[in-house]
């Protein structure tokens, strides 16, 4: 693992994976025997596992970054659902996507490329569970010592910037309601949606939208003059005390029994949702690999960056702007959080070798009193440390029976709930 193994076993997910596009019959004899054969090699490398005090350390930042980052996935469905259903179906239907230089190129490098090579770009090699499969491989190859411990501290960093990638993507989309560049999504994926605006856009936006003069004078005056006329009123839905988020989500007779269910079923939205968050899960895959890891495995990671972001252009999930914000965003968040984890960061000296330093000083110095002082020091440090490994032995056992059974039940349940791509 620590010489390439890591790079050659990702590799091995990614190809094998695609199979199923291939050999659909190979696929599914080879994906089980990859996720054996590494699920053996980590289960038989955890019983020499060393960093155990440093994972236990790290597991309450790991649980916080996963509260934190839920509630942010919160907030953001939240936000998916409002600006699709704001504006109306009827808003959906009839406005044009903007154009998208990108889209323009990716067009015109179909007509001269070869059509071997434009297959490939077109091919789905890669998708958004491959990279959350790659960043826990990355994660469990602490215990080959590929990676620097502790792997839950990885974790957390990935996770927390995660979160703060979601809620500030949702900040952005929600300021500024883009039109999708699939204008049919909102009417196959949202039909239960109202046809009208909400009274907020019927006041503030309808009037003025289409006639320039009418804008000209909302600026000179700074108000909405503009009669709106009688306002379409909701369907007000009884969620009891969560009952005010009927008015952001607009919820339909049909679908207003649970406001959990509903923003299920928002899913990436129907809005063009400024940044890609696809795109920021790659990037930060790919940061945390090149960083953690390198070499040449990291290279092929950031080609398969690369090789998602002119898909999701091409497939028109999302405009160009999106993919090229999610990336320098999402390099730039990952350096911010590496007071969390990182790869360069000295580890602390424990107290025992702070005295010993002092005592080499010391007798250097020729400073018996000091010398006799420090000896008694760490007499009193070995047996304190020798008191407490007892118990952190068992501590230890335990948590990372814990550690090893929930991490590859999570995993299990990942392998199951994509298995379908």
């Amino acid at each position: 693992m620590t010489k390439g193994g890591l790079g050659i076993a990702a590799m091995s997910y990614v190809a094998i994976d695609y199979m199923r596009y291939v050999s659909p019959v190979w696929h599914s004899r080879l994906m089980p025997v990859l996720w054996s054969v590494l699920a053996i090699a980590v289960v038989t490398r955890v019983l020499f596992y060393k960093h155990w005090s440093k994972e236990l350390r790290a597991a309450i930042p790991f649980l916080g970054s996963i509260v934190f980052l839920l509630c942010a996935l919160l907030f953001e469905a939240l936000c998916v659902r409002s600006v699709t259903a704001v504006l109306g179906l009827d808003w959906h239907r009839e406005t044009p996507p903007l154009p998208d230089t990108g889209q323009w190129f990716l067009l015109a490098l179909n007509e001269s490329l070869p059509g071997t090579l434009v297959e490939i770009l077109r091919a789905h090699i890669i998708g958004l569970h491959h990279f959350l499969m790659l960043f826990i491989m990355l994660g469990f190859s602490v215990v080959f010592d590929s990676v620097k411990a502790p792997g839950l501290g990885l974790g957390a960093r990935y996770i927390f910037t995660m979160g703060v990638g979601r809620l500030l993507r949702a900040i952005t989309f929600v300021s500024t309601i883009l039109p999708s560049a699939r204008p049919w999504c909102a009417s196959a994926r949202f039909n239960n949606v109202p046809y009208q605006p909400h009274r907020w856009a019927q006041k503030y936006y309808v009037p003025y939208a289409n006639d320039p003069a009418a804008i000209r004078k909302l600026l000179h005056w700074d108000a909405a003059y503009a009669d709106p006329g009688s306002y379409i009123g909701d369907y007000r839905a009884d969620w009891g005390s969560m009952s005010f988020l009927s008015e952001f989500l607009r919820p339909s007779y049909s679908e207003g029994s649970s406001w959990f269910a509903l923003l299920k079923k928002a899913g990436g939205g129907c809005n063009d949702l400024m940044y890609s968050g696809h795109m920021l899960v790659a990037v930060l895959t790919a940061m945390a690999w090149t960083e953690a890891y390198g070499g040449f495995s990291s290279a092929m990671i950031w080609l398969f960056v690369a090789h998602s972001a002119q898909r999701e252009i091409r497939e028109r999930h999302h405009y160009t702007v999106d993919c090229i914000v999610a990336i320098y965003v999402g390099i730039l968040l990952w350096k911010m959080t590496g007071f969390i984890w990182s790869a360069e960061r000295k580890t602390k000296q424990t107290k025992l070798e702070k005295i010993q330093n002092s005592l080499i000083h010391a007798a250097k110095d020729g400073d018996i009193e000091t010398v006799r002082r420090l000896v008694e020091e760490i007499e009193v440090s070995s047996r304190v440390e020798k008191q407490s490994k007892v118990i952190s032995n068992r501590t230890m056992t335990v948590f990372a029976c814990a550690t090893v059974i929930t991490t590859l039940t999570i995993v299990i349940l990942a392998l199951t709930l994509t298995s379908d791509g």
